[in-house]
């Protein structure tokens, strides 16, 4: 009765105007051709960084004039259900496409494998139950129908609990350590056979209707799913992109699977490239972690392992020294610990989130940033090191403002992106860009491991095992054999990492242990990375300073930057800091804020609101004033400010507020230059001659937020930061990070 209540309410619908001429059958398989020769173009313009962008846009051009393709070949355009489904599901994506941070996306791909599964295993039902039919309009009962069908509905069933599962790890809705349970071997290899004879029994006459196969299908998705819970729940963090990549490559292969058993040319191609795609990215991965793919199905690589001591000086961090530098906690960001403790994978970020509490160590009082700033000082050669822990920190715009700030005094500045450094292929360097660092920066392991003996200092960031040199000694250990970064090659190395635990495969670092011994080779940064960064920004600062001098720094930061992160040029006095921006602030009725792209670099839209909301409150009329160019986009700045609910009536176009600068009592600009720079008006021969220009001098005060004194975009220097240190009472800079410099205005107010 079932059966009949679905056939009546959804499919035989679908099929009853499906007859088509041969002339037809060939225009489609032309068509079909066709639309897979887009999508191996825009898979091998993703090959390279430059182009992904448009071979991803054409991939998915070709996919979705593959769905109008198939609606109109089956003849089911005016099906009212189908147009349900894909209005749900696009507006699903536009959901999930904006919500997704992309810290989540590894978890978010598992998923997205998982529904290809998922809508493979349906569609092998309905082949199984006599629902399909091939282009030909005839009904399918052959038994390469049934055996295809059955297969696509084991291997897309094991595609969707096993993704779930992953992602579920990920996300930390799982618990992310391997879980073998007693028998788990029998447990795995039983219910793959049961599943694989479920779909065989499924061809005999027996089975041909009825009960008995309605209960062969039943057995076949729930023996495929617990097969695929079983091959997933006993993986850990460590092999997790493996399993990613190969889950990847299942979901093709259910796809294609399940074309067959429609007989459908266009879903075997596109399924089938999805599938070696997949398994060629696998296949990578393994060589580059040095693993066996077999050994990760059945368990060897993730099962847990009994891990060496980490000997008793590397359980707390000493009481002094250079070796270990545990930043000040008080200013730590509690947002940043939050999403820490939500994320964090790793079982020594759990350890240390039971405990609340961060590494015990404490400098002394000179050996921490102003060490460090000297070694950056000198360097003239600096490797970049990201791992995961760059992600969970958000560190990577910090990461961004040192490297321009390194570049910008005439030092060589490269990134080493280890092949399985994050949570998936390309974790790194998808972070890195979001943040303007140019692709031809960011190096693979074999192009650049050997220039670390050539290179006089390695900044590593939240990476661990992949730097790890014991896996090239520690035999019996889930990292033996697995090729690392040769990061102790390097003159000086720099770690920065939450505490002085292992990484995720429970091996010590030698590199911990001689950063310990003081060997003036190794330094570790304990604690939160992004705040780790903000102290080396400072030490290299007040290096910088020391050096022009001629004296070495004696501590004091940069007026207008408590985080310390101006890069160089001399700054306004410390009276023109934030207390003046504040008296300022109290004694204005009428506020003009314009963001730029260093606000969306910052994230400080939030503070930006917190302020707006705290003037408004006070009696102030608060307005935006947006660039048409401000961003990397058009309506950039429009985006970012109304994901903090700030309303659309309060941003204004340049042409419509212009005029209003000249009765503002104060104007404050986070992270613009060009767009608000004077000089556009009189600078014949550059690149903003004639660029219309917010007119923020106009307004009796000027409180600028800008990263340091270095001209924009354009390279145009700008007379309003002229203007402010010359202490004209017109103009004031607060150099640094945008968000610190909102948040201590706000701490003023």
């Amino acid at each position: 009765m079932v059966m009949n209540f679905l056939q009546a309410l959804c499919f035989n619908p679908l099929f009853l105007e499906v007859t088509r001429s041969t002339g037809e059958n060939t225009r489609y398989r032309l068509i079909s051709l066709g639309l897979i020769a887009l999508v191996l173009i825009g898979i091998s313009l993703m090959s390279k960084v430059e182009r992904a962008l448009i071979g991803n846009r054409l991939g998915a051009l070709a996919m979705l004039a593959a769905v109008v393709l198939t609606l109109y070949y089956y003849g089911i355009f005016s099906v009212s259900l189908l147009w349900v489904g894909l209005l749900l599901g696009g507006f699903l994506g536009l959901v999930l496409a904006r919500k997704v941070q992309m810290i989540q996306m590894p978890q978010m791909v598992g998923l997205l494998n998982g529904f290809g599964g998922l809508a493979s295993m349906l569609a092998g039902i309905l082949t199984l139950m006599g629902y399909s039919l091939n282009p030909s309009g005839m009904a399918m009962d052959t038994t390469f129908a049934t055996i295809t069908g059955g297969l696509a509905v084991v291997v897309g069933g094991l595609t969707w609990t096993g993704s779930a599962v992953a992602a579920g790890k990920l996300h930390r809705i799982i618990d992310q350590k391997p879980k073998v349970y007693p028998g788990h071997q029998v447990w795995t290899s039983m219910s793959l056979l049961l599943a694989l004879l479920s779909a065989l029994l499924l061809t005999l006459p027996t089975f041909a209707s009825g009960t008995g196969r309605t209960l062969l299908i039943l057995l076949a998705v729930i023996f495929g799913n617990l097969f695929g819970y079983f091959l997933a729940i006993r993986v850990g963090g460590a092999d997790m992109p493996i399993t990613i990549s190969l889950l990847n490559s299942f979901s093709g292969v259910a796809g294609a699977i399940a074309g067959m058993a429609v007989a459908d040319i266009l879903l075997v191609a596109v399924g089938g490239i999805v599938g070696a795609s997949g398994l060629i990215l696998t296949q990578i991965m393994c060589k580059a972690m040095n693993r066996q793919l077999l050994d990760i199905l059945v368990g060897k690589s993730s099962a847990p392992t009994a891990a060496k001591q980490v000997s008793a000086s590397a359980k707390q961090a000493p009481a002094s020294g250079p070796a270990s530098i545990s930043p000040a906690q008080e200013g730590t960001d509690s947002n940043t610990q939050a999403q820490e403790q939500e994320l964090a994978p790793e079982p020594e970020q759990e350890a240390r989130q039971e405990s609340g509490q961060k590494a015990e160590a404490e400098p002394e009082e000179l050996a921490g940033p102003q060490l460090l700033g000297r070694w950056l000082e000198e360097a003239q050669t600096i490797i970049i090191v990201p791992g995961y822990g760059m992600a969970l920190a958000q560190a990577q715009v910090q990461i961004k403002q040192l490297a321009d700030q390194l570049e910008a005094a005439g030092k060589q500045v490269d990134f080493a992106i280890h092949p399985v450094a994050g949570r998936m292929p390309g974790h790194m360097n998808v972070l890195l860009a979001e943040v303007d660092i140019p692709y031809d920066k960011l190096h693979e392991m074999a192009e650049i491991n050997d220039q670390f003996k050539t290179t006089d200092l390695c900044l590593v960031v939240g990476a661990n095992d992949v730097i790890n040199p014991a896996a090239n000694t520690a035999e019996g250990t889930p990292i033996y054999g697995m090729p690392v970064l040769d990061v102790g090659d390097a003159k000086h190395i720099v770690i920065c990492n939450y505490d002085l635990q292992p990484g995720y495969a429970g091996v010590p670092n030698p590199l911990y242990e001689e950063a310990e011994a003081q060997t003036d080779h190794v330094v570790l940064l304990l604690g939160d990375a992004k705040e780790s960064l903000k102290g080396l920004q400072t030490g290299y600062t007040q290096a910088q300073k020391g050096s022009d001098q001629g004296a070495p720094a004696d501590g004091s930061q940069m007026a207008n930057s408590d985080s310390g992160q101006a890069s160089s040029g001399q700054s306004p006095s410390p009276a023109a800091g934030p207390d003046l921006a504040a008296n300022w602030l109290d004694e204005a009725h009428k506020v003009i804020i314009v963001p730029g792209y260093g606000m969306a670099l910052a994230q400080a839209q939030a503070q930006i609101k917190q302020l707006t909301d705290q003037l408004e409150a006070a009696g102030k009329q608060v307005d935006f004033a947006i660039h048409p160019v401000a961003g990397r986009m058009p309506g950039h700045m429009n985006v970012l400010l109304a994901e903090v609910d700030i309303p659309y009536d309060k941003l204004h176009e340049m042409a419509e507020i212009n005029d209003q600068f000249k009765t503002t009592d104060l104007c404050l600009v986070v992270g613009a230059n060009d767009v608000i720079n004077p000089a556009a008006n009189t600078a014949e021969g550059t690149p903003i001659y004639g660029m219309p220009v917010l007119d923020v001098g106009d307004a009796k005060h000027v409180v600028i937020c800008n990263f340091d004194l270095q001209p924009g975009y354009a390279g145009v220097p700008n007379p309003l930061y002229e203007e402010a240190q010359a202490e004209s009472g017109h103009v004031i800079l607060l150099l640094g990070d945008a968000k610190q410099s909102l948040a201590d205005l706000l701490a003023k107010l």
